[in-house]
């Protein structure tokens, strides 16, 4: 599924169609379930997009399906909407992580808008996500000496004094210096630095 996917879950099919017509006459394309049953069902790691969530449904509520969600460690934005009634418990969702909640009758155009950054917000999260596990995936590819050597560079130590105090030839402290750099990605120490602070 694209990244820009809104998932609908709402058990009443009318308004299920509507929110349907209404984001994609925005370009947004959707998927709409009918129970929160419905969509677990279909769920899997990694899903992307945002949840347009009725809090209260038959069944399984919306609050118990964003709650377990989280508890499958998925983060993508949750927009619930909600009737007058349920506006205390869209508040204490909002604080337990939901990215808003809209009460019935909404704005379409304020709901379309707020769909649209909620899929923006997971696409920032997502291209986060991967550039710190690739980080860690580097940082996993060097060896112990590796990381004993990239230490003494980041300490700004020259390759003799790095050598001397490793008790190796400067020769060899070259050699590490060269793979670190190729396995970090990286041409020079302080390109190095920049890239282990956004860690």
């Amino acid at each position: 599924m694209s990244a820009t996917i809104a998932h609908i879950v709402d058990d009443d099919e009318a308004m299920r169609d509507a929110l349907a017509w209404l984001l994609r006459s925005r370009g947004v394309d959707c998927r709409a379930w009918a129970s929160a049953e419905a969509f677990l069902a279909d769920y899997r790691a990694g899903l992307a997009g945002c949840l347009v969530l009725d809090i209260r449904m038959h069944a399984m509520t919306g609050l118990e399906l964003f709650d377990r969600l989280r508890e499958l460690g998925c983060h993508m934005p949750v927009i619930f909407l909600t009737g007058h009634g349920d506006v205390p418990q869209a508040v204490q969702a909002l604080k337990n992580g939901a990215f808003d909640f809209l009460e019935k009758p909404f704005d379409d155009n304020q709901l379309a808008d707020r769909v649209i950054e909620a899929l923006a917000r997971d696409a920032e999260q997502r291209a986060s996500g991967q550039a710190s596990d690739d980080l860690k995936a580097r940082l996993a590819s060097l060896s112990a000496r590796e990381q004993e050597v990239m230490a003494h560079i980041l300490a700004g130590k020259l390759n003799k004094v790095i050598a001397d105090e490793m008790n190796i030839a400067m020769r060899t402290v070259e050699v590490h210096r060269a793979h670190i750099f190729e396995k970090m990605g990286v041409k020079s120490a302080v390109e190095l630095a920049r890239r282990l602070a956004e860690k």
